[in-house]
């Protein structure tokens, strides 16, 4: 699948683009608190697609390792101020939201959203329902356990084939509620409850769950890439770029990034050297 249908929009995939984060939470792990004010979370966000991203994807909570839930109203009253603005700043634009909440998906579709990005894979009650009416595409996301939880003792017999079968499973329940498979994009979920090893794994088997419909990886600033390098989240992006053009010559078509600018181009050359996808 080389086009995700977005509402309204289309997004070309036939090579790599770029999702560029904007949190409006107080508590995320690389940029918490730094954009809580809709003047500066909306510049920000024009910034990011001016150096390149395809998609500006908008979190109003937090989904680090050990983090605390958001109620539905907190949410929408961070993000929805936001989208509203980039939607008039930018009308082309594809906005993503990051939740899980049926309350919000509901609230940031009437606002323009195109892109509905859930870590727990539209599980929640309602939320499938939500997504479904939407008309929004939909990112489904693996995740073990939850996020006060995932990182404590994450365990897998065999990490690609119990995540491929999740997802490919969370694929047919969604068309089977009326999700065409152009509305649908998964991501494996890079550091939700997964150890050092599992991450690795995953990516390098990571063409593997290719197939009917788009992969998205969120590999920025992760804390293995810490672990990996010994960097502080604010100095991984040489190690998140790596990962990034890693994970596109093994099939990924969005890459999720903090850092567009360096992204995007790092993508222009896999693009190059790899041709696009037909």
């Amino acid at each position: 699948m080389t086009t995700l249908r977005c509402a309204d929009k289309t997004l070309d995939l036939s090579c790599p683009v770029v999702m560029g984060v904007l949190n409006v939470t107080p508590d995320s792990f690389s940029d918490g608190g730094r954009f809580l004010a809709v003047e500066s979370a909306v510049a920000h966000g024009l910034r990011l697609v001016e150096e390149g991203a395809a998609i500006i994807d908008v979190g109003g909570e937090s989904t680090r390792p050990g983090a605390a839930p958001v109620s539905p109203d907190d949410e929408i009253r961070r993000v929805l101020p936001v989208v509203e603005r980039l939607r008039q700043a930018a009308p082309q634009l594809v906005i993503s939201v990051d939740t899980s909440k049926p309350e919000v998906i509901r609230e940031a579709a009437a606002a323009g959203v195109g892109l509905i990005n859930d870590v727990r894979a539209l599980t929640e009650p309602g939320a499938l329902e939500a997504a479904a009416a939407s008309g929004c595409a939909v990112c489904l996301m693996h995740m073990q356990g939850d996020p006060r939880t995932m990182q404590r003792a994450p365990s897998y017999v065999d990490v690609v084939r119990e995540v491929k079968a999740f997802l490919d499973a969370r694929v047919q329940t969604c068309r089977a509620a009326g999700v065409s498979a152009d509305r649908l994009a998964i991501d494996p979920g890079f550091g939700f409850g997964k150890r050092l090893e599992h991450n690795l794994e995953l990516l390098r088997h990571l063409r593997e769950l290719t197939g009917e419909v788009p992969v998205l990886v969120g590999l920025s600033r992760k804390s293995f890439v810490g672990t990996l390098t010994g960097r502080g989240a604010g100095e991984r992006v040489h190690g998140s770029v790596a990962l990034a053009v890693i994970a596109a010559m093994n099939g990924a078509r969005i890459v999720r990034a903090h850092d567009v600018a360096a992204t995007v181009d790092a993508l222009k050359i896999v693009a190059a050297v790899d041709g696009p996808s037909r």
